[in-house]
This record gives structure tokens, C-alpha cells and sequence, in this order.
């Protein structure tokens, strides 16, 4: 945002993505003519990260790997071809398709393929035996219609919202009836019961391997990546509510990035940021770990059938809910509005109790799940709302520092807490007391004619407005403490003299009503929290833990 002197317009100069993107393409081409081009030292470094990142990707591709294999010593082998023939190739096919990441997915989809291949089997079998029946000439009519037929039901089925689960299994009747049926008609010379029979074991095979290896072979069980991701999910929202509310309080408006530089950069120097916008993406992740972890047989610490998967997504649910209120600390945080540091550091202990007592229940709550044992948190719910209450009635109390505005703070005030109630309350009833002495002794002629002396010394001593109007001319921009970050002279051009100074104070009023809007975002965050141990209380007797 530029503001020009003795001007009123604003400028917003925020690039659009086609500029971001030409920008980004061109410094990412000069680099590579500067660094030679591809490097293969950086590749397999990056290469390295990702797989130390999570082990588990290397170990799901040595599985494949490994499955693949024994599905094709079938082939390489003249015993088990001269068996099956060329119909061995599904078994490898289904080894592909079938073989997923965790051991529920796994079972998941090998069960949607046998279904859909015994399904297809059995109406390629029953469509043949009738087409045989009715005479070459009738017979590849009744072939295409009834692809025609299966094609137009598997497709408009799979769209229903009740069925989506099973789309890949009507993916499999679709196609493996349409080989089935046309490689029979060409292929086998009038017996397609052999053609189809001989495709079903070796689905069958390759489905058998895929399990098998999935299971013994370093499993990956999809309910212990769905506990660690919520475990997860738990402290990134407390590092992150502590990391947004310690950069607001150390904030003193030395070092403010222009808005569309922050926004493009994506808070570069905000790590548990970044955690919390992901845990509010995770959503589609987690639904999909429990649906696979509901075909997974008891394993590790999840011991007995039913286990209750679909409490864990229940739990990510309410605990996005309180996620969306740290985002919105963040966007108060990188507002364009923003309250004075004096005003800020002056609530900083009510404000700093809150925060670590809810990221510390926040913590406990993700520790109980972690180590699936239910701890007693009286003591902390308690600390939490006394210390929130506690805000509240800071906020109450001293609320006239919020709706007042203030002098513009000098280089001493401003790293200063303003004054509070208080020494308010105290410095009044010492004025009081000066001036029912002051009123005593009005009778002497000597009081009055100082009294006089002294208003006529307070009258030249006021500023004229012209000298009070250079005086603000050699302030900075008030960037730091207003909103909006505009110099005297915009004020000047705008109106008279004599209605720009309410006009500056009601500006510096709305943005200490941005702490206002800070506070009550941590206190609703604060109530959230109560539905979140709920959640988690309802889970843990469910799991029985």
C-alpha cells in the first residue's frame, strides 16, 4: 500500500498469479543457466528426503516389487503356463490394480475386484451360453447389446451416493466382462465357461499374493496411520495458537512485510501455520484411513472387532472447528488493521495465561489418544477457565482503553503498557483532593490573581493550530500504530482544519478495537475446546481405553 503525500489516492499493487508465475519461471530459468542445468547430486538428495521423511513409501515399493515377482515366476516357470496360458497375465494385472498402501485399503479394493470379477464371470458365462444358442448370425448382436446393456447400468450405478464406495468394484464387472465376452467370441472356439474359469484363477492368485504380501511382509496397518495423523493434528493446533499469539505480543511494529508480499510467500517464517492449514486439509485424508481401517483385522494396540474408526473422524471434525478460530488469530495477526503495541502488551499476562493453558489441554487431549489412556483433566479445565474468565474481566474492566483513543506514543511510551484502571482510579482521587484545596482557599485575592497569571501563562503556551499542524507534519506515517497508515496532510486536503484531528481519533479507535476482535476470537476458541473433550471422552469409552 503506497500513500502519496499531499495526495488522496491509495495504490494496492498486488501482482496476479500469471505475473507470480512468469516471475517464478523466469528466476527458476536463470538459475538453471547459472547452475548448469540438472544436477543429479541435488536430485538424489531430494530423492533421500523423501524417502527418510516416511520410511514406509520405501517399504510399500519393495512390496510391490516383491509381489510382482511371484505372480511372474508363473509365467517363467513352463509348468504353472502350460496350466493357465496366456490368462496367467490377469493374475500380474491384478497384482497392479489390487495392491494398495495400507493393509485395509488393500482389502478394500481386492474385495470390490473379486466381487466384480464373479459377478462379470458369471453374466459373460450366461450371455455366451445364449448367444451360442441362437446361430452365428444372431450371436454378435447379442454380444454388443449386452455390453451395451452391462456398460450403461455399471456406469449410471457407481454414481448413486450410496454405491461410490463400491465404484472401483462396477469398474471391474465393466471391463472384465467386456474381455471376457469379446476374447471368448474370438478366442476360445466356442467355450467360453474355459476362457472365463481359466481369468477367475488367476485373479484369484494374483489377489491371494497381493494379501498375503501386504500382510506379512512389514504391513502397514491404515488405523495406526489414522491414530498418528490425529495425534498429529493435535499439536500442530497448539504450536500453532502458541506461535500466532507470542508473535502478536512481541510485535512492536518495527518490521511489518507489505501484505501481498506475505500472502504470496505463504508466512514462510511460520512453520506450525503451515501445520494447522494442513490440519484443516486433512479431512479427506482422515475419511479415507477409516474406511480402509474398518476392513482391517484386530492388530498392535487395536485388539478387539468394531473397533470405533469412525469416532476418529468425528474427533478430526471438532477439532478442525477449533482449528478454523486459530486461523482466524492469524488473520488478525497479518490484518491491515492493527492495535497499538502499548495496548496489546497491556492485557499480555491475561492473554498469555489463556493461550498456554488451552495449548496445554490441547496437548493432553492428543497425549490420551496417543497412549489410549484416559487421565483426569478437572484441574486443567479449571486452570483454563479461570484463566479465560480472568481475560474476560481484564477486557471488561479496562474496556475505556479500548474506545478511547490515545496520544500518538512517543519512542518512550510506545514499548510501554498503557495506564490501567487502577492508577487511574487513584490518580483521579488525588486531583479531586487538589482541587477541593484549590476551592478553600479561592477566597484570597492573592489566589485569584495567580490563578489569573496562570490561565494567561496556559494560554500562550497552547499551540496555534498551524504550529500544531507542522508539528505532525514531522511525524512519520503512522504505520504502526493507526489504521489506516495515512499522513496528516491527506487529512488537510480532506476537510478543514478544524474536523481532521476526531476524524484521526476515530480511526485510532478502530484499531484498538482490533485487540478487542483478538481477545474474543481466544476466548471462543477456549469454548470450543469443551466440545473437543467431549469428543475425546466419547471416543476413549467407545475404544474402551
Amino acid at each position: 500500500m503506497n500513500g502519496k503525500k499531499g495526495s488522496n489516492n491509495i495504490e494496492i499493487n498486488i501482482p496476479c498469479s500469471v505475473t507470480k508465475v512468469k516471475q517464478h519461471e523466469s528466476s527458476k530459468g536463470e538459475e538453471g543457466e547459472g547452475g548448469g542445468g540438472f544436477s543429479l547430486k541435488a536430485w538424489v538428495w531430494n530423492v533421500w528426503e523423501f524417502a527418510r521423511e516416511d520410511s514406509n513409501r520405501v517399504k510399500f515399493s519393495l512390496k510391490v516389487g516383491l509381489a510382482v515377482l511371484l505372480v511372474s515366476l508363473l509365467i517363467l516357470f513352463r509348468a504353472p503356463y502350460e496350466v493357465f496360458g496366456t490368462n496367467i497375465i490377469w493374475s500380474i494385472l491384478t497384482v497392479a490394480i489390487m495392491f494398495e498402501y495400507t493393509v485395509g485399503a488393500t482389502f478394500n479394493r481386492g474385495f470390490n475386484r473379486a466381487l466384480g470379477s464373479l459377478l462379470a464371470g458369471v453374466l459373460a458365462i450366461s450371455v455366451a451360453q445364449v448367444a451360442l444358442s441362437s446361430g452365428r448370425v444372431a450371436e454378435p448382436i447379442i454380444i454388443g447389446f449386452s455390453i451395451f446393456i452391462i456398460g450403461t447400468i455399471t456406469s449410471f450405478m457407481k454414481l448413486w451416493p450410496s454405491l461410490v464406495p463400491y465404484e472401483y468394484g462396477f469398474r471391474v464387472v465393466l471391463f472384465t466382462y467386456c474381455l471376457i465376452v469379446v476374447s471368448g467370441y474370438r478366442l476360445s472356439m466356442g467355450n467360453p465357461m474355459r476362457t472365463a474359469m481359466d481369468r477367475l484363477y488367476s485373479i484369484a492368485i494374483g489377489g491371494f499374493v497381493a494379501v498375503l504380501v501386504n500382510v506379512l511382509v512389514c504391513p502397514i496397518w491404515a488405523g495406526e496411520q489414522l491414530h498418528k495423523e490425529l495425534v498429529n493434528n493435535f499439536d500442530s493446533v497448539a504450536d500453532s495458537l502458541e506461535e500466532c499469539v507470542r508473535k502478536y505480543l512481541e510485535d512492536d511494529g518495527s518490521v511489518h512485510p507489505e501484505f501481498s508480499k506475505t500472502v504470496m510467500d505463504e508466512f514462510p517464517d511460520e512453520p506450525a501455520y503451515r501445520k494447522c492449514r494442513n490440519t484443516l486439509n486433512s479431512s479427506a485424508k482422515l475419511e479415507v484411513l477409516a474406511v480402509s481401517a474398518k476392513w482391517e483385522p484386530p492388530h498392535g494396540r487395536f485388539r478387539h472387532f468394531f473397533y470405533p474408526w469412525s469416532e476418529y473422524v468425528k474427533v478430526a471434525a471438532v477439532l478442525r472447528y477449533c482449528a478454523y478460530e486459530v486461523m482466524a488469530l492469524h488473520g488478525v495477526l497479518h490484518s491491515e488493521i492493527q492495535a497499538p503495541y502499548n495496548l496489546r502488551i497491556t492485557f499480555q499476562s491475561e492473554i498469555r495465561d489463556a493461550t498456554n493453558h488451552a495449548a496445554e489441554l490441547v496437548r493432553s487431549l492428543g497425549k490420551d489418544i496417543s497412549d489410549m489412556k484416559r487421565s483426569t483433566r478437572t484441574s486443567l479445565l479449571k486452570k483454563l477457565h479461570s484463566s479465560t474468565e480472568r481475560l474476560q474481566r481484564a477486557i471488561d474492566i479496562h474496556s475505556y482503553l479500548l474506545t478511547s483513543p490515545s496520544e500518538p506514543p512517543d519512542t518512550y511510551t510506545y514499548s510501554k503498557p498503557l495506564t490501567r484502571l487502577s492508577l487511574t482510579l487513584s490518580n483521579t482521587f488525588s486531583d479531586a483532593a487538589s482541587q477541593l484545596a484549590d476551592l478553600d482557599s479561592s477566597n484570597s485575592p492573592e489566589k485569584n490573581s495567580s490563578q489569573q497569571l496562570n490561565q494567561s501563562t496556559q494560554q500562550q503556551q497552547q499551540p496555534e493550530p498551524n504550529n500544531y499542524h507542522e508539528l505532525m507534519r514531522k511525524q512519520s506515517r503512522r504505520q504502526h500504530y493507526s489504521w489506516p497508515p495515512r499522513q496528516v496532510d491527506a487529512f488537510e486536503e480532506e476537510g478543514s482544519a478544524g474536523d481532521y484531528l476526531p476524524r484521526m481519533k476515530a480511526l485510532e479507535s478502530t484499531a484498538a478495537l482490533s485487540l478487542a476482535n483478538f481477545t474474543s476470537l481466544l476466548i471462543e476458541f477456549v469454548a470450543r475446546l469443551d466440545h473437543l473433550v467431549e469428543a475425546v471422552d466419547e471416543l476413549s469409552k467407545l475404544a474402551k481405553f
